[in-house]
C-alpha cells in the first residue's frame, strides 16, 4: 500500500518512520558518493553559468551592431532569464520521475540534457553569419539548459541527504552546494584568464567559443562519473516495502504540503538574491556602471566564488551543529551586511573592491544553509516533487525578474546602491524565516 499523506497544515509535522535510522558517522561510501556528486554537479553549474560571464561578449555577436546598447543588453540578459523560466518544465517532469522511478535516473539524465547544449552554443553561427536565426537559436539552446538544471539541483539535495547518516544532512547538501558553486568559481576563472590572456577583439574573433565546448565535454565526464552511484537508501527503502507514491506526487506536494512549499519558495529567494546579483550579475556591473576593467571585476569574482565554495560547507556544518534556523539567522544577517558593504565601497571608489568582495563571498555560503532546510521541508515519498516544484518556480520568478528589475527600474531610482538594497531586503526575509523556525515547534522529516 502507498504510504498516508503527511500533513502539514499544522504546526507539527511528524517523520516518515522509513528515515529513523539511527545516527552513524559518515563511512568511506557516503565519502565517495558526496565526492561524485559535487563534483558532477560543479561541471553541470559550469555549463549553465558561464553564459552570464560571457553576456557582454554575447551581446556583440548576436545582435545588429546597429542596435542601442541597452537594448542589446536588455535581450541578451532576457535570453539568460529565459533559462530560469523553464527551469520548472524540468524539475517537474524529473522529480515526477524521481519520485516514481529512482533518484539515481533523472540525476544522470539532467547532466546529458546540459553537456548537449552547451557544446552546441560553442558551435553557434552569430548573427553576422546567419541574422535573427542566431539569437533564437541560442535562446532554444538556453532553454533546454534551463530543462536541464532545473531537474539538477533538487535532484542533487534530495540524492546526497537520503545517502547520508541522519545528523549529516547540513553537511551533505552543503558539500553538493559548494560543488555547484565551484562550478561558478570554474566559469569566473576561465572568464578571467580570457579576459587577461587576451584582446577585446580576439575574444569576439572565436576564443569565447572556448568554454562552451569545454563546458560540453565537462558534461560529458559528469556523466560517465554518475554511472558510479548508487541509488539512495531511502528510495530503496520505499520501493522495497512498497511505499510509493502512487497518484501524481505534485498533487499530493500542494494538497498536504503547502507549508513546506511556502517556506522552500522563501529560503530560495534569498538563495537567488545572493547567487544572481552578487555572484553572477556584480562582475558586469561593475564594468559598466563604476568602470572596473573585466579583469580585476573577473579576479575579484573569482576571489568571491572561491571564498563562497569553502564557506557553503561551513554554512551545512552550522546546521548540523546549532540547528537550521540559527545558521540561516547568521547567513541572512551576514549577507545584509556585506552586501551594503561591497555596494557602498563601490559607489565612494572601490578602494576594497578586492577585500569586500570576497567577504560578501564568504556570507553567500548562506546557500550552504538553504537547501537543508528545503530537504527537512518534505517527506520522502514526495521529496523530490516538493523541493524542486518550490525551488524551480521561485528561481523563475525570482531568478528571472532580477536582472531586469535592478537595471530597469531599481537602479534609475536608487542609483548606484540598487543592487545592494535588494539583496538586503531579501535578506531580511531569510531573517525572518530564520526567526519563524527558532520560534516555532514545528517539526520537520529529519533524515
Amino acid at each position: 500500500m502507498p504510504a498516508s499523506p503527511v500533513p502539514t497544515g499544522s504546526a507539527s509535522i511528524e517523520s516518515d518512520s522509513l528515515e529513523r535510522a539511527p545516527a552513524r558517522r559518515l563511512d568511506r561510501k557516503d565519502a565517495r558518493t558526496l565526492m561524485l556528486a559535487a563534483l558532477g554537479g560543479a561541471l553541470e553549474f559550469y555549463d549553465f553559468v558561464i553564459f552570464v560571464f560571457l553576456t557582454e561578449t554575447l551581446r556583440h555577436l548576436f545582435f545588429p551592431p546597429d542596435m542601442p546598447g541597452w537594448l542589446s543588453t536588455l535581450q541578451i540578459y532576457g535570453i539568460f532569464a529565459a533559462g530560469y523560466l523553464v527551469r520548472p518544465i524540468g524539475g517537474i517532469v524529473m522529480a515526477h520521475f524521481g519520485d516514481r522511478s529512482g533518484r539515481k535516473r533523472m540525476f544522470t539524465l539532467s547532466v546529458l540534457l546540459m553537456a548537449l547544449p552547451t557544446l552546441c552554443i560553442g558551435l553557434l553561427p552569430v548573427y553576422a553569419q546567419i541574422g535573427i536565426a542566431a539569437p533564437l537559436l541560442l535562446l532554444a539552446l538556453r532553454i533546454v539548459q534551463g530543462i536541464a538544471i532545473g531537474g539538477e539541483v533538487p535532484g542533487a539535495w534530495t540524492f546526497v541527504a537520503e545517502h547520508v547518516p541522519r545528523g549529516r544532512v547540513g553537511f551533505a547538501c552543503a558539500s553538493l552546494s559548494a560543488g555547484l558553486t565551484a562550478g561558478i568559481l570554474i566559469g569566473s576563472l576561465i572568464s578571467t584568464a580570457i579576459n587577461t590572456w587576451f584582446t577585446p577583439e580576439q575574444v569576439l574573433g572565436g576564443v569565447w567559443r572556448a568554454p562552451f565546448v569545454l563546458g560540453g565535454v565537462f558534461g560529458f565526464l559528469a556523466v560517465y562519473l554518475r554511472r558510479w552511484l548508487s541509488e539512495t537508501p531511502v528510495f530503496a527503502a520505499m520501493r522495497e516495502s512498497r511505499q510509493l507514491v502512487r497518484e501524481l506526487p505534485l498533487k499530493q506536494v500542494l494538497r498536504d504540503h503547502l507549508g513546506g512549499v511556502a517556506l522552500s519558495m522563501l529560503v530560495t529567494w534569498l538563495l537567488t538574491a545572493a547567487i544572481v546579483v552578487i555572484i553572477l550579475m556584480t562582475p558586469t556591473i561593475v564594468q559598466q556602471q563604476f568602470g572596473i576593467a573585466p579583469a580585476r571585476a573577473f579576479f575579484g569574482n573569482s576571489l568571491a566564488a572561491f571564498c563562497l565554495t569553502l564557506s557553503a560547507i561551513g554554512g551545512g556544518l552550522l546546521v548540523d551543529w546549532l540547528g537550521r534556523g540559527r545558521a540561516l539567522l547568521i547567513g541572512s544577517l551576514g549577507v545584509l551586511v556585506s552586501s551594503f558593504a561591497l555596494y557602498y565601497d563601490l559607489n565612494h571608489g572601490a578602494e576594497h573592491f578586492l577585500a569586500l568582495y570576497a567577504l560578501a563571498g564568504v556570507f553567500v555560503g548562506v546557500v550552504g544553509v538553504i537547501p537543508a532546510v528545503m530537504v527537512a521541508a518534505f517527506p520522502a515519498p514526495v521529496r523530490f516533487s516538493g523541493l524542486s516544484f518550490s525551488y524551480n518556480v521561485a528561481y523563475a520568478v525570482f531568478g528571472a525578474a532580477t536582472p531586469p528589475l535592478i537595471g530597469g527600474y531599481l537602479a534609475p531610482h536608487l542609483g548606484g546602491m540598487a543592487p545592494a538594497y535588494y539583496v538586503m531586503g531579501v535578506a531580511v526575509i531569510g531573517m525572518a524565516v530564520a526567526v519563524y523556525l527558532l520560534n516555532t515547534r514545528r517539526r520537520f522529516h529529519e533524515d
